[in-house]
């Protein structure tokens, strides 16, 4: 079993910063892309930023310039650094990630169960 937990959220008031969490376990051979996703309420879930195995990021254009993903490969676990929030930043941030778990199968796409961030004054 391969399990996500996530970490960071909270209230933060606008401007502020959050650094989001996730940490991948179980039976992992070896994990490709990453990434964080947000569903805000009545919306469709986004895609907010991604890394590649090998290091490259991809940001959604709203998070350009304020969010920072990163991971350490040594503790499965990705980060979203999040810097000069916003209002239209509250969301329910969902971690993804394409992890293999055996030398024989391809990867498949795993996620966390949600962490809920907030920005308000």
């Amino acid at each position: 079993q391969v399990q996500l937990v996530e970490s960071g959220g909270g209230l933060v008031q606008p401007g502020g910063s959050l650094r989001l969490s996730c940490a991948a376990s179980g039976s992992i051979f070896s994990i490709h892309a990453m990434g964080w996703y947000r569903q805000a309420p009545g919306n469709e879930r986004e895609l907010v930023a991604t890394i590649a195995g090998g290091g490259s990021t991809n940001y959604v254009d709203s998070a350009k310039g304020r969010f920072t993903i990163s991971r350490d490969n040594a503790k499965n676990t990705v980060y979203l650094q999040m810097n000069s929030l916003k209002p239209e930043d509250t969301a329910v941030y969902y971690c993804n990630a394409d992890i293999q778990i055996s030398l024989w199968g391809g990867p498949r796409p795993y996620w966390g169960q949600g962490t809920q961030v907030t920005v308000s004054s």
